[in-house]
């Protein structure tokens, strides 16, 4: 059985803590949980000082990957895009898609083992992503200053 913290189970959470990790070393803002106007949520979600926007999918399983076909959806709202995934993850299934990096993490850390291509946004797009992505950072800061508002 899969130990779980939350609801999400540990391997999603280390893979997640891992990837966070990396994108904060590397200077981005860092999101997770983040809904897109779609009603999609991503995983990760990191912004660099030059606002490019980053979204990593993290697959903690064979079956989680097998059973998620809505990752493509993704790729409108990110200059890059990327899987994360174990070690042990056998990377032979992830698409062979330039637009689709890969990242293997624990919960310690992460590297970018196969870079993604990068697809710039239109200004409009990265506008009001960049703009959800900060106001859901505001409201998750307020709310640990102030829970009960």
């Amino acid at each position: 059985m899969v130990e779980e913290f939350g609801g999400v189970p540990e391997a999603t959470q280390g893979i997640t803590r891992g990837v966070a990790r990396l994108f904060v070393d590397l200077g981005c803002g860092v999101l997770t949980e983040l809904s897109l106007a779609t009603g999609r949520r991503v995983d990760v979600m990191a912004i660099d000082k030059s606002g490019t926007i980053h979204i990593i999918e993290v697959k903690a399983s064979v079956a989680d990957f097998r059973g998620d076909s809505k990752w493509p959806e993704y790729l409108e709202f990110c200059d890059h895009f990327h899987f994360a995934i174990w070690p042990e993850f056998p990377q032979e299934l992830l698409p062979d898609d330039p637009a689709c990096g890969v990242i293997v993490a624990d919960r310690y850390g992460a590297e970018i083992v196969r870079p993604a291509d990068e697809r710039r946004l239109p200004a409009a797009r990265r506008k009001a992503v960049t703009l959800r992505f900060a106001r859901a950072a505001s409201m998750r800061l307020h709310s640990v200053l102030d829970p009960r508002a």
